[in-house]
């Protein structure tokens, strides 16, 4: 197992960084502190910068290249993470339609899917959401209840949806939805949805860091077209399958160097506050930083069996409780050396311009939740990696 990089990918690397300090002109966290911005417009800037990336084709880069991508490897994908991370670039908004439903697509979708969705997804002109847990149907997806009825050649979906990221903003829902109550498995099917039509209700979430990124969607009999099925009836939870698994490899890099930019900021603070010399302090930092570099090399070993031509398997569960626990260590840790001072968030007067420990500690709850909760990636490890035995 190599984990080292190539001259190649360093050169793309190297191109990167070069692009970035010529086009990014305002980090995330600038935008952030701009008292002129709102939710909207942040969204705005948002979608300004998929355009710039998608112009200089850094999008999709795992793509096809007869699908607007550039035929790259996982490698270079998370690369791209890692340094738009370390940069503090503005997330796209259409990071779920890219990101999972695109490569969904790709494997599944028939052509004229793919001519339809991809462009536009890609350009950043049609924004996706995710319609897959429900109230109750979370961590065990496969109880969700959503249904879906024959209508003529199309079908009416009914039921709830929840935590729904970027929904307010969303023009089209990737939805699971039932179409045999019978099978748990095989009765669920992928369908496509505008979300723009009679019978779907978008409902903005208001989340404990005061934003309303997500939201929830109450389907009455809305319209699911039988040309917007992707696979076939009964196939969906394979494909969703394909779909939870492009949630890992391009992050692999990107969450320690997200961690690694927000812990020199700490450093940067405890600095001028003249406790950074404390050998406490030290000790605690120390640790954290060798957490990250841990997280790092697992990475790095994922990277390298995805570049044998090997799918991330269940080990990839190590790696999601690792960065979701690990982000509540590093903020509590900030709370508790810089004092009342991390509770400012970015707007305020005297809050820290580097990280906005108020946010960042309140969104780090949520970490161990979604995406699979800690505790379920604790029974996959325990069940598909080690192999110990069930009741």
């Amino acid at each position: 197992m190599d984990l080292h990089f190539t001259p190649e990918q360093e050169r793309f690397r190297a191109d990167l960084i070069g692009w970035l300090e010529a086009h990014l002109e305002r980090t995330w966290t600038q935008e952030t502190k701009d008292p002129r911005h709102d939710a909207d417009s942040l969204v705005e800037v948002r979608r300004r910068w998929q355009r710039k990336l998608n112009d200089a084709g850094y999008l999709g880069m795992q793509w096809p290249t007869e699908w607007g991508g550039r035929g790259a490897s996982e490698v270079e994908g998370a690369i791209l993470m890692e340094e738009l991370s370390r940069a503090d670039a503005p997330q796209i908004p259409n990071f779920l339609g890219v990101s999972l439903l695109g490569p969904a697509l790709i494997h599944h979708g028939t052509e004229e899917q793919r001519q339809r969705f991809l462009p536009k997804m890609l350009s950043g002109e049609e924004i996706w959401c995710q319609g897959f847990s429900e109230p109750g149907s979370g961590s065990d997806l496969a109880s969700l209840r959503t249904r879906a009825e024959p209508d003529g050649d199309d079908y009416r979906i009914s039921g709830q949806k929840v935590w729904t990221t970027f929904g307010p903003w969303a023009d089209w829902i990737f939805v699971l939805a039932r179409t045999d109550p019978a099978d748990r498995y095989g009765g669920i099917t992928f369908f496509l949805m505008p979300i723009d039509q009679d019978g779907v209700e978008m409902r903005p979430i208001r989340q404990i860091t005061g934003e309303s990124e997500f939201g929830e969607v109450f389907f009455d009999g809305g319209l699911a077209k039988r040309e917007h099925v992707v696979g076939q009836i009964g196939e969906g939870w394979r494909i969703a399958m394909t779909v939870l698994g492009y949630e890992r490899g391009s992050s692999t890099l990107a969450y320690p160097a997200e961690n690694e930019r927000q812990l020199h900021g700490l450093v940067s603070a405890l600095r001028e506050k003249g406790t950074f010399e404390s050998p406490d302090v030290r000790e605690k930092l120390g640790r954290l930083a060798l957490e990250n570099e841990v997280m790092r090399s697992n990475g790095l070993r994922t990277l390298a069996e995805m570049a044998a031509g090997n799918a991330p398997g269940p080990e990839s569960s190590i790696e999601k409780i690792f960065w979701s626990e690990y982000a509540q260590r590093l903020t509590d840790a900030a709370f508790e050396l810089l004092g009342p001072e991390a509770q400012l968030q970015t707007t305020a007067a005297h809050a820290r311009p580097e990280v906005d420990w108020a946010y960042q500690y309140l969104w780090s709850r949520a970490g161990t939740i979604y995406s699979g909760s800690s505790e379920i990636q604790r029974n996959i490890i325990a069940k598909r990696v080690l192999q110990m035995p069930t009741r």
